[in-house]
């Protein structure tokens, strides 16, 4: 599977619900999905987990090929002062379910190939 960040976000915005995160909402489908989003695009693009502290926790995200990508920015009201610090998948595993990134891996894949 080839990597295009813009065709990853479009599938992403359509896999989000309630079963990947619980604070998933209609109005914004990104809220709580970080963690597990994370974890599947380091298990399907590999590159390398990052973190950054926020008020309200750990916010984790992706860099690939030297670029930072971040898919669930858009379920904050303000923008993310990056510090981009290196993480691991056990870290990011605390904020997600095993079942949480099956439903993800699933919904991601149905819409992927759409």
């Amino acid at each position: 599977m080839s990597f295009d960040p813009h065709a990853v976000q479009a599938a992403l915005f359509k896999a989000w619900s309630l079963s990947t995160a619980s604070q998933w909402t209609a109005d914004n489908p990104a809220a709580g999905q970080c963690n597990v989003t994370a974890l599947l695009i380091h298990e399907l693009f590999g590159g390398d987990l990052l973190k950054t502290l926020l008020p309200a926790g750990d916010h984790f995200y992706n860099q690939i090929g030297g670029r930072r990508y971040d898919f669930t920015a858009s379920q904050f009201d303000q923008p993310i002062a990056y510090v981009d610090l290196p993480t691991n998948r056990a870290e990011a595993e605390q904020g997600a379910t095993s079942g949480q990134l099956a439903e993800l891996r699933d919904a991601f894949q149905a819409r992927r190939t759409k």
